[in-house]
């Protein structure tokens, strides 16, 4: 069963955030993930609008996407964001049925 992750973001420092950027795509990939959206045009349509960069990652299951969440590689890349450069919510959902 695929699941998705889902990440919200404002960036403080654009160079320093975009060091994370350049190495992300590599490490979801090495774990079989897929992006269906990053970045681009989006609306708030309920709750705070602190965060300005939306990402959704599709992996083939939980237990992929939470591996690559927790591997050295992506912690590596994530230390150039979690320096300040910017805040991030993440979570990990899993996949299902839509009529649950």
């Amino acid at each position: 069963m695929p699941a998705y992750w889902v990440a919200r973001s404002k960036i403080n420092d654009p160079v320093e955030y975009k060091k994370y950027t350049d190495l992300v795509p590599g490490i979801i990939a090495k774990f079989g993930g897929k992006v269906l959206a990053r970045g681009g045009r989006y609306q708030v349509m309920e709750g705070p609008a602190k965060f300005h960069r939306f990402v959704v990652i599709e992996f083939p299951t939980f237990e992929q996407g939470v591996a690559c969440f927790t591997s050295p590689e992506y912690d590596r890349a994530a230390a150039f964001r979690r320096n300040g450069a910017g805040e991030v919510e993440t979570i990990m959902v899993e996949g299902g049925d839509p009529t649950r």
